[in-house]
């Protein structure tokens, strides 16, 4: 597997919670393989986010820490075999094994040269001393892996409008929030609306976006909580979620009517 093929997209929406991490951590099969593969696709990203961003790494540095990282520590040391719901949330858990593991391979590095090292790897490590196991994810971290649970559930809900063939839902919502919000777009006037998708009238299309919303919401809910076992957890988490694309400015263009 490798690092730079990972994205979202609909293959990349698992039907399973923790269940999934369960499956990663069966013997070699194939649905260890491809519990790995989703995984990897979701986590990936995020990872890679945080060295360049918070810890100021050279992009192709970071990726191939990231590589070195799945390869020596997920898949053939069994690393999420070892995640524990009872001990916090799967990204904080793989976080700190990637801060560790990328300390270590740094230091073990400037042992090789026995020179000095540059001023990202002396970042790095001055403030990685002690690591502890409870560390909360880095601001980038969680704004990284948002955009991935976002993306997520925007994919599931553009698949299901396409096999339920009702892609003028998708349309609307495309039209009126998802470009607007991620692209800064302004949303398409209902009359345009109802031109471009044959509605009856601007009301029609007005309930279809509600209709839209509601979908995306049940999508959202749904990529929240495969790692949660409770409505209460799915709450938090929805609740975290907003918190981390407040505090990153994420949306500020919510505000506009749709």
């Amino acid at each position: 597997m490798s690092a730079g093929k990972y994205g979202s997209g609909p293959e990349a929406f698992p039907s399973t919670r923790w269940s999934l991490v369960a499956q990663a951590g069966l013997e070699d099969s194939q649905a260890r393989r491809e519990a790995l593969q989703q995984l990897l696709e979701r986590y990936v990203p995020a990872l890679r986010a945080h060295l360049v961003q918070q810890k100021r790494l050279p992009a192709e540095k970071a990726d191939d820490l990231v590589q070195e990282f799945v390869t020596g520590k997920i898949l053939e040391k069994d690393l999420i075999a070892r995640a524990d719901q009872r001990l916090g949330k799967l990204r904080t858990f793989l976080l700190t094994a990637l801060d560790r593991f990328v300390k270590n391979q740094l230091r073990d590095e400037r042992a090789k040269k026995r020179a000095p090292t540059d001023g990202a790897i002396l970042s790095f490590d001055d403030r990685y001393g002690g690591l502890p196991g409870g560390q909360q994810p880095s601001q980038i971290f969680d704004v990284a892996w948002a955009h991935g649970v976002i993306g997520e559930a925007l994919d599931q809900m553009r698949q299901e409008c396409e096999v339920s063939d009702r892609l003028e839902v998708w349309g609307v919502f495309e039209c009126r929030v998802v470009k607007p919000i991620l692209e800064g777009a302004e949303p398409v006037d209902y009359d345009q609306l109802v031109a471009r998708f044959g509605f009856r009238s601007p009301t029609q299309a007005s309930n279809i976006l509600t209709t839209a919303k509601r979908m995306y919401a049940r999508a959202l809910r749904a990529a929240v909580g495969q790692y949660a076992e409770s409505q209460q957890e799915i709450e938090s988490e929805l609740r975290e979620l907003r918190e981390i694309l407040a505090q990153s400015g994420t949306g500020q263009r919510k505000g506009r009517k749709t």
